[in-house]
């Protein structure tokens, strides 16, 4: 035990003399958390707007100060026909035009109708359906609170409430996403790397011919990433909380278990990778493209799985950042325990398990 201990004593100082795994530990995660967190978002936000208002009366000058004021939505010009609306959205002057036709409240009070319309540049489709949708919400709601019986040019058949993020913030979702994207190219990657690196370098015989043994070997190599790994975790979990708000209503203790867990099965795949490369230079490509665009990709991080073929939606299967962020966000977003992630948990320890066996065999493979 004290030979281990020294060994793995020795491993901490080696990346500590390292800055550039220093910088990559801790500098790296720091970076994708904020950039990922203000950059990537499902949101849209200071909508170019528009106004053509035939009619300007104060109630139409309400609703458009409503319209402003929710935030999303920012007022670039006013036009005065509407032969100029195609000429704006060739110029990428605005994504969305708000017509208000002649006598705009007098169609309310006399006939109880509003006729209003929206124009969008569909160019961007999900962009246009959701500018549209947002618009549609604000003005709906802007007359069920005035009152009235006032009816809309369109049809309301149901109401709409949302669970766990109200405010339908993007960054709850991109959140976990980058906790699994983090985690697994840190650990994996750092890992495979430093494995490959002592057999690049000639050093991985003197470590052969010292008494320990190659599980030992592998342990003592594992280990410090472990720690640090994990305090990676803490610091995304930290950052989540305090810029970006997100909650954590779950149990803290279970939430840092299954980044414990996730971190381990990242360094067995990262031992895994660095028993089949030869170089540096291949351990780091295979964990690029191996892990990270497969994560980013199929493990529902930015893509809903449900929208996949089926036959990437099996593929997805095998991530291990699938199961990962589904379990993150259960616990951060939801506050459910284990008997609502016991699947997602066996999954991840199943993957475990193997890579760990598959490693260890290939590494001993290796060796003899």
């Amino acid at each position: 035990m004290k030979r281990f201990r020294g060994f793995v004593i020795k491993e901490f100082r080696h990346i500590f003399r390292d800055p550039r795994t220093l910088a990559i530990l801790f500098g790296l995660p720091v970076v994708m958390i904020i950039l990922f967190g203000y950059v990537v978002s499902n949101e849209l936000k200071n909508i170019k707007l528009v106004v053509y208002d035939q009619s300007e009366d104060p109630v139409s000058r309400e609703l458009t100060d409503k319209v402003l004021a929710s935030g999303y939505f920012v007022h670039v010009a006013d036009i005065t026909s509407e032969k100029q609306i195609d000429e704006i959205f060739k110029a990428q002057q605005a994504k969305l035009v708000l017509i208000f036709d002649r006598d705009f409240e007098q169609q309310i009070m006399n006939e109880g109708t509003v006729s209003l319309r929206l124009v969008a540049d569909a160019a961007d489709a999900n962009s246009a359906i959701l500018a549209v949708n947002y618009a549609q919400a604000i003005i709906a709601d802007h007359f069920r609170r005035q009152g009235g019986g006032v009816e809309l040019p369109w049809q309301v058949n149901g109401r709409s409430r949302m669970v766990f993020n109200p405010e339908l913030r993007g960054v709850y979702m991109f959140v976990p996403g980058l906790m699994a994207l983090i985690l697994m190219l840190i650990s994996a990657l750092m890992t495979s790397v430093t494995i490959t690196r002592e057999k690049e370098f000639g050093t991985m015989e003197p470590l052969l011919a010292s008494p320990l043994k190659p599980r030992e070997i592998i342990l003592g190599k594992v280990a410090p990433y472990v720690v640090l790994s994990f305090v990676n975790a803490i610091t995304i979990v930290v950052l989540g909380v305090l810029i970006f708000r997100v909650p954590i209503i779950g149990s803290i203790t279970l939430l840092l278990l299954e980044c414990l867990l996730f971190i381990t099965l990242a360094l067995s795949l990262g031992v895994f990778i660095s028993s089949a490369a030869k170089t540096q230079q291949m351990a780091m490509i295979l964990s690029m493209i191996g892990l990270m665009l497969p994560t980013i990709l199929l493990s529902g991080f930015i893509f809903p799985i449900d929208n996949m073929p089926v036959v990437l939606q099996w593929f997805s299967a095998i991530m291990p950042a699938r199961w990962f962020i589904v379990i993150v966000k259960d616990i951060m977003l939801k506050g459910t325990g284990m008997p609502f992630i016991w699947k997602e948990t066996l999954i991840l320890v199943g993957m475990t398990l193997f890579f760990i066996m598959m490693a260890v065999r290939k590494f001993k493979t290796r060796l003899e």
